[in-house]
């Protein structure tokens, strides 16, 4: 097993997991099989439970070598072989005392794993200031030379900067961080985040690999890169726009629903759509935004009917969730159309449950423990009261109940799919008749048949939710399909789409299918 450790210094959010999983991309184009880990320094039970104001992305924290070298086999290729290389990038930045423990523990590990098979990649910034357009390397020798007192020297020190690095710059910090000059990588600002892995492997990454681990590599051509050169090309050329409003609680960061925005960006690559998303605050959907601040309540309204879609993400806690209930409500009165991920489809099943089933004071027991109709409920086994560790997580089984679900249609006419889960709450499965009756449909079910895992609503073009979130698994050259579905929908194709047997016009099968 080969394993390359990507870290990070100078500043947080510098790139390190587009680097990591760009790294992951040229060698893959190779013919290995690569995994990745991804672990997180912050010391906290569950760290998913972080407001994103606080830290973006939820992960789980566990650096013990052990469990690096067992994950690291385990196969994540649809033929199952187990995988050659193992990118692992560790969060935050070199300095912090929260990563401390885990730059000891691969110090350690890379003479346990032997230097033939360990290598790390640092990923620094090299910024430029306007007033004098120089490029400054003073930070990057810092971080260098930080990581080296910690024990580990880098092998590659890949520079984030605004512009292509000047040669007098490479050598620079080639010079004073004591690696050759191709060792330094540069990253420069690119039109989209999918022209990275070309950019390295345009300097020669995959070639430094090849040398420094011995990985079995055929000089070939990679009909992986070239696709996606082509998804890179077509990205810069797309014309037509498609909008989504994201109606959720940390709409003030963008970064709070990275995952949710690239699985739309995917999806819309896949059509030849260029994506516009709406960000509005749910809260200001709420009739108490009209009294206190009018303008703001008729500016998130504005974009809501003015969006071509609609998707209400997950979340926790009851701020906002009225406002994202109005967005709802809107989304299936009007017939527009509408993705609900988690919360989104719980909230669903709330409004619904008021305005069709006349159950005035239906919610979730997370926001009225006392309402009379609880049609979201605490799992069985979550304990209530107890924020961390207690959400069901992971990859999980659903069963379509159905033939006729769009959904299933979107998934290939799967009879189940595996999807990642990350809940403490769940539809109540005593209700599900009532819904049932009125067209809201449970076309997915978890294995026991306990638990209701999408919802459809008869008669709308697209109104679908899930409790599982399949952005997680959204790929640039392979869409999560509810996401697919969404953008399908607002773009007005899904109708087309599914009566072609889940096929796109021959003039987006030239533009994207062969990218996918």
């Amino acid at each position: 097993m080969k394993y390359i450790l990507v870290t990070g210094g100078v500043i947080s959010g510098i790139g390190k997991g587009i680097i990591a999983s760009s790294v992951g991309t040229i060698l893959k184009s190779c013919g290995l099989h690569v995994t990745a880990i991804k672990i997180d320094p912050y010391i906290n039970i569950d760290a998913g439970t972080f407001s994103p104001y606080e830290h973006v992305v939820p992960h789980i924290t566990d650096a013990i070598q052990d469990w690096v070298m067992k994950q690291a086999k385990v196969p994540v290729d649809d033929d199952g072989m187990e995988p050659q290389v193992c990118v692992i990038e560790l969060g935050g930045t070199v300095g912090d005392i929260e990563s401390m423990p885990f730059i000891e523990a691969f110090r350690q590990f890379q003479f346990k794993a032997k230097r033939e098979n360990f290598c790390n990649i640092h990923v620094s910034l090299v910024p430029q200031p306007s007033a004098t357009g120089e490029q400054k390397t003073k930070p990057t020798q810092n971080s260098v030379r930080e990581l080296r007192g910690l024990g580990i020297s880098p092998d590659l020190i890949m520079c984030r900067c605004s512009t292509p690095l000047d040669n007098s710059v490479k050598e620079k910090i080639s010079m004073f961080c004591h690696v050759q000059p191709e060792q330094v990588i540069c990253v420069h600002d690119v039109s989209s985040i999918y022209r990275v892995p070309l950019l390295l492997e345009d300097q020669g990454v995959v070639n430094y690999f090849c040398r420094r681990l011995d990985l079995p590599i055929e000089s070939r051509p990679r009909k992986m890169l070239t696709k996606w050169k082509e998804m890179s090309d077509r990205s810069d050329r797309l014309l037509e726009h498609c909008s989504i409003a994201l109606v959720g609680k940390y709409t003030k960061f963008s970064d709070s629903y990275a995952s949710v925005i690239k699985a739309l960006e995917h999806s819309a690559l896949a059509i030849s759509q260029k994506l516009e998303v709406k960000y509005i605050d749910s809260a200001d959907l709420e009739p108490a935004t009209l009294q206190e601040e009018p303008v703001k309540y008729h500016e998130a309204w504005q974009k809501l009917c003015s969006a071509d879609g609609i998707l209400v993400p997950g979340g926790f806690g009851v701020r906002g969730t009225e406002g994202k209930m109005h967005a709802i409500s809107w989304a299936r009165k009007q017939k527009k159309p509408f993705l609900g991920v988690c919360l989104g489809m719980q909230l669903a099943v709330c409004e619904f449950a008021r305005n069709v089933l006349g159950w005035a004071d239906a919610n979730s027991t997370e926001f009225d423990p006392e309402s009379k109709h609880p049609v979201v409920i605490d799992m069985p086994e979550h304990n209530p009261g107890q924020m961390g560790g207690t959400m069901r997580l992971g990859k999980r089984r659903t069963i379509f109940k159905t033939k006729s679900s769009i959904l299933r249609k979107l998934y290939g006419d799967a009879d189940h799919v595996d999807e990642r889960h990350r809940h403490r709450f769940e539809v109540n499965p005593e209700l599900k008749q009532h819904f049932e009756e009125k067209g809201f449909h449970f076309v997915g079910q978890d294995m026991e048949g306990e638990r209701m895992e999408i919802i459809e609503l008869e008669d709308h073009p697209y109104f679908v939710g899930v409790q599982y979130h399949p952005e997680f698994t959204s790929r640039p050259i392979k869409p999560s399909p509810p996401y697919f579905g969404l953008l399908l929908a607002a773009a007005g194709k899904l109708h087309s789409y599914l009566q072609k047997g889940c096929r796109l016009s021959p003039r987006y099968e030239a533009q994207a299918l062969n990218c996918i």
